[in-house]
């Protein structure tokens, strides 16, 4: 039997173990890493994975895209695609920072408790590397989404962004500094997804309560202080005051298996491309 090769990498000077070990227990036969990896340098990579294998042996080698900087895996991943010519290629996931495998858990969760359709999404944090995929899921769930961000620009470009993504997205940009701000942006919000980064709070639990609207509160951050004051990391699907709550830890058991099944799918075909939309539709099948 072909073994399964999977080429990772990462844009970070060390390839994350994280993203190692998820590939390992995935049940690949061979990992091949690299660390600090950029348009310029990895078309020799690309190449001695594209014509080491021909026919359908090369649904057998795939390409995951890592690192700590999203915008330059998702430079490293055009570049990588650019080196792609007919049959001959190979599947490729780009997921760094977890951005898609994260968003798709916390997407994923709310909605069994929520129907997107009728729904306002309030994502803090909404200009980050996951907070812009979980803006970006929502949209085609054909949910309407505001995204939050202490800085009104950047808010404007993540909605022009999703916007050419996903036509007819009822997007919006909030610019957040205070509590009293973060109250008006949940006006008529049912779900806040907070996104930011590690051990900064967003969200009081006082102005959390004051949201007569919201029915499902998830904060992916995990460091203390956690993003949404009230939410532990454990939470999942935690009913408290009216508002159903998940954690970090509570979305993430779902976010690894969304990583696992992903992995597994690269190896089914050698033409695939997982990126938000992709990752989502298969987080759905779990």
């Amino acid at each position: 039997m072909t073994a399964k090769i999977l080429l990772q990498l990462d844009t970070d000077a060390m390839p994350s173990s994280f993203d190692a070990v998820v590939a390992v227990d995935s049940g690949v036969d061979h990992l091949l890493s690299h660390g600090g990896v950029t348009p310029d340098n990895v078309t020799s990579l690309v190449h001695g994975v594209m014509f080491t294998r021909g026919g359908d042996h090369l649904r057998h080698t795939a390409i995951f895209i890592g690192g700590s900087d999203v915008s330059a895996a998702e430079m490293v991943a055009a570049k990588v695609e650019s080196c792609f010519f007919g049959p001959v290629r190979v599947s490729l996931l780009q997921d760094a920072s977890g951005c898609n495998t994260t968003a798709a858990a916390a997407v994923i969760s709310a909605a069994k408790h929520v129907d997107y359709k009728d729904s306002t999404v309030c994502v803090l944090g909404g200009t980050g590397p996951v907070g812009k995929r979980v803006a970006e899921m929502v949209a085609f769930e054909g949910g309407r989404v505001r995204i939050v961000s202490r800085n009104l620009q950047r808010a404007n470009d993540a909605v022009a962004a999703i916007t050419t993504r996903v036509p007819g997205s009822r997007l919006e940009a909030s610019c957040v500094i205070g509590p009293s701000q973060t109250a008006e942006c949940l006006v008529g919000c049912n779900v806040v997804i907070s996104c930011g980064a590690a051990g900064v709070l967003l969200l009081d639990e006082n102005t959390m309560s004051s949201a007569a609207s919201l029915c499902v509160a998830i904060d992916l951050n995990a460091v203390p202080p956690v993003g949404i004051e009230g939410i532990e990391p454990s939470h999942k699907a935690k009913e408290l005051n009216g508002v159903i709550r998940y954690g970090a830890l509570g979305v993430g058991g779902l976010k690894m298996k969304i990583h696992r099944a992903v992995i597994h799918a690269l190896f089914e075909r050698n033409d695939q491309v997982f990126d938000a939309k992709e990752v989502l539709a298969i987080g759905k099948t779990i």
